[in-house]
């Protein structure tokens, strides 16, 4: 099976790995099953997040990073891909996001005026955390003279050990008012560009994968964009009260409380139940 894991709330909290979810991961990897990581989160390069995988003993697949689909990551390909490819692109956002879009060839300048001078192609905008009202305002101006507008994904908060902080959606949306226009493109969940570039990473059909987050928002809503399975973990930011409230249309295939029950729900799947 193709599975597409969440990371926040689904394979970690904070510096935790969720309880019994490595171990449960190394043995779906040992029954043959493909498994990528993908995440919202546009502000760590893949290395980054192959490193905190490993300390948690996460199995990762043989070509390791290859198995860790970012925002930031499914950006970079998104414009690498693009015809006419882009060649200079703006960032504002984290040295994770810079570096991704490094290695798929593209020129990447900061939000500044010499920034500007090099007229970029396209703006990028994901979570930044050295965001100030000069690169805000460079960022704007960018888009006002011609360079396409890309949001990595627009997730106005997300969680950390002391509670939620901005997140990229924040930046986004401080840009679009600035600017005076919406984003060209927005990559990440609950759009369902994010899932379907890394189900062709793992060399599958996105239809065919089965979706494991924690957020109906983003997670669910983009499985149920790509016509995927789903299973909605609560040990994240849904709550079963949330889910309760839900429309029919909006839920997952299945639910898991925890690690036990997200193994029977695969194994379900893997011997054809829907």
């Amino acid at each position: 099976m193709l599975l597409l894991f969440d990371l926040d709330g689904v394979v970690y909290r904070g510096a935790q790995a969720v309880p019994g979810i490595p171990q449960l991961l190394a043995r779906r990897a040992a029954r043959g099953d493909r498994i990528v990581y993908v995440t919202n989160n546009s502000r760590w390069h893949r290395d980054e997040y192959r490193a905190r995988l490993e300390s948690l003993h996460v199995p990762l697949g043989p070509k390791g990073e290859e198995s860790i689909v970012s925002a930031a990551r499914a950006t970079a390909l998104t414009l690498a891909e693009s015809r006419p490819p882009v060649a200079t692109a703006m960032v504002l956002g984290g040295p994770g996001l810079a570096r991704e879009l490094r290695d798929a060839g593209i020129h990447v300048v900061a939000p500044n005026q010499r920034g500007l001078a090099a007229r970029p192609d396209v703006l990028v905008v994901g979570v930044d955390f050295s965001l100030r009202y000069d690169r805000l305002s460079a960022a704007a101006s960018a888009v006002r003279d011609g360079a396409r507008f890309i949001a990595t994904n627009r997730d106005p908060v997300y969680p950390t050990p002391s509670g939620l902080s901005a997140g990229a959606g924040s930046m986004v949306a401080a840009v679009a008012v600035a600017a005076g226009r919406e984003p060209d493109l927005v990559v990440g969940k609950p759009q369902p560009r994010l899932f379907e570039t890394a189900a062709r990473l793992a060399g599958g059909r996105p239809a065919d994968a089965i979706v494991v987050g924690d957020s109906l928002g983003t997670d669910i809503a983009a499985a149920i964009a790509l016509g995927a399975r789903s299973v909605l973990m609560l040990t994240g930011v849904t709550s079963a009260a949330d889910l309760e409230r839900a429309p029919a249309a909006a839920r997952p295939t299945a639910v898991a409380a925890d690690a036990a029950e997200l193994e029977k729900m695969l194994d379900r799947f893997a011997a054809g139940s829907r």
